[in-house]
């Protein structure tokens, strides 16, 4: 078992409020948390996959009425839409008995309904927490490479070799493809969908071209707009948006795209060790990646990620701005001898941010002229949490 981050600030919005959602992509590590969760207290779980658990809820106002001392799991929860409506009655109920916290904890495999039932019918009476896969933070300086490759998935991770991770990839993918996007989304064709994540795989880090990506699959930009749109919501991929706030500047206004798990990324790409990675053009921008997803990872909650680029030249990779306004300016170099170019100063003067940050795969931190640490992620991450 790799002890979860998250664990704990689950346990404590479980204290806080009735209902708590866990919302993160499949085989991500919410089930095993939240039984985790349920043993450290009376508690009830309940798989909506499955047909017996289905079942007891052929009534689940009178069921889940029946649990109210038990903290009740409900896993996959999006299967029952109309569970939304009940729950909020029987919250109701549970606050004038003077039980105000530690009801319902909710999985859900993807924000698209999940996010809009509960609003509509839970607000006000629920707090969300993003499950993301595993990060470098969670598995140490020494395992940061494996990461890299497998991805942070939790089987892929701990698989026996990189070939048995690779498969686990594979099939996971597969599975996307077949069952659950069309259980998610308007019906596509798997094969369709399959070129278009691999697209995304080998754009790492480039700047959505939409018009581009619908000649390639010979569909109009509108329906590409729809597919992004669904692996964005399925918390796949990553929509990296400009910084927009420097209105002196003429600044790129289209955003990045990142597959989010760089496991996937070299999987899509037939990448399974880690020669092949770096042998690969895609290393630099994977790598990229991976950093982006660990430092967001870490980051104070209600912190804002963007990139920052002008048509001049300026660019900045990834721009931090924290709760307080502070901004971290934050450059990515997969080489143990990393410089850096002439556009991320100009961005910095442009910006003044409070911290600037070149992270590179080495082991050492290291100043450099103007104010920039070199880094490796995990020590930037741990600064990150320092914040919280």
């Amino acid at each position: 078992m790799i002890d979860r981050r998250i664990s704990t600030e689950l346990a404590e919005r479980l204290a806080e409020v009735p209902a708590v959602a866990l919302i993160g992509p499949r085989q991500v590590g919410k089930t095993t948390l939240a039984v985790e969760i349920g043993e450290s207290r009376p508690s009830i779980y309940l798989d909506l996959e499955s047909d017996a658990d289905r079942a007891k809820l052929a009534e689940p106002e009178l069921y889940l009425a029946g649990h109210a001392d038990k903290l009740v799991i409900l896993d996959e929860v999006h299967r029952l839409p109309g569970l939304f409506q009940i729950l909020r009655g029987l919250i109701d109920a549970g606050r004038r008995r003077g039980q105000r916290t530690g009801r319902f904890l909710l999985l859900g495999s993807a924000s698209i309904d999940l996010l809009r039932q509960s609003g509509e019918s839970l607000a006000g009476r629920i707090s969300y927490l993003e499950m993301r896969p595993l990060d470098g933070l969670e598995v140490g300086d020494d395992q940061i490479d494996r990461l890299w490759v497998r991805g942070g998935f939790p089987d892929s991770f701990l698989a026996a070799s990189d070939r048995a991770s690779q498969r686990w990839r594979q099939d996971f993918i597969r599975t996307y493809l077949e069952r659950d996007i069309p259980m998610f989304g308007p019906r596509i064709a798997a094969e369709t969908l399959r070129r278009f994540w691999t697209m995304l795989a080998h754009h790492q880090s480039g700047l959505l071209n939409a018009a581009e990506f619908a000649r390639s699959l010979g569909v109009d930009g509108k329906t590409v707009a729809g597919y992004l749109d669904l692996l964005v919501d399925l918390l796949l991929v990553r929509r990296l948006e400009p910084w927009h706030s420097n209105a002196g500047k003429r600044l790129v206004k289209s955003p990045r795209i990142y597959v989010r798990d760089s496991g996937l990324v070299h999987t899509l790409l037939g990448l399974s060790s880690y020669e092949d990675i770096l042998g690969h053009p895609i290393a630099g921008a994977s790598w990229e990646g991976f950093v982006i997803e660990t430092l967001i990872a870490a980051a104070p909650e209600g912190t804002k990620a963007n990139f920052y680029r002008t048509a001049a030249g300026a660019e900045i990779d990834l721009l931090l701005t924290l709760p307080g306004g502070e901004l971290w300016a934050i450059e990515i170099k997969r080489s143990l001898q990393p410089k850096l170019e002439r556009g991320f100063h100009h961005a910095c003067d442009d910006l003044s941010p409070a911290k600037r940050l070149l992270i590179y795969p080495g082991r050492e931190r290291y100043p450099l002229a103007d104010g920039v640490e070199v880094m490796p992620v995990v020590v930037a991450g741990h600064a990150l949490l320092a914040e919280v």
